[in-house]
Formats: structure tokens, sequence, C-alpha cells
């Protein structure tokens, strides 16, 4: 997210919607990348955003609706295994 405003709003959002259990917002950090042929630069919130499999398609959906960006960091990566009685908690 561009800040933690916008970084606190979208997380709220995701847990009151029950479309992820939790989310961590991480502390702000410098990101360089290419945009439209030029090279960009801009401090942004990295967030964790904890869900099921299940959930996702749906969470993935409100991160386009609520994100500013045009193309937002969406990453999707599969849990293969953790604490049992948090992945209890997390379904």
């Amino acid at each position: 997210m561009p800040d933690q405003d916008s970084a606190e709003t979208m997380a709220r959002a995701l847990v009151s919607r029950k479309l992820a259990a939790c989310v961590n917002l991480l502390a702000p950090c410098q990101s360089f990348y290419q945009w439209q042929g030029k090279l960009e630069t801009a401090t942004e919130t990295p967030m964790l955003i904890k869900t099921t499999s299940l959930r996702y398609p749906e969470l993935e959906q409100a991160i386009h609706e609520l994100h500013p960006y045009e193309l937002p960091e969406i990453i999707h990566v599969p849990v293969t295994g953790g604490l049992p009685a948090y992945l209890t908690w997390l379904h």
C-alpha cells in the first residue's frame, strides 16, 4: 500500500469481511521498479494477508477493489504446513 493509513483501512476491511483471518502491516520500505518504461521509486507499506485457498478468489477481488494502484502486487503463496492449532484457527 502507498502508506500506513491506507494499509490499515484495507486490513480492517479484509478482516471485517472475513476474507482474511489476519493481516500484518510491515515497516515501510522503499521500492524500485520499472513502470510504463520508467524507473520508479516509492515508499510503501507491505502487507501479509492470511486466508484460506477457498477464500482467496474473493480476497483477490477485494484487494483489486480497495487498492489505489492500477496494478497491485498480489502474490499467492500456498501453505504446505504449519502449527496445526493455528491452521485450524485460520479456517
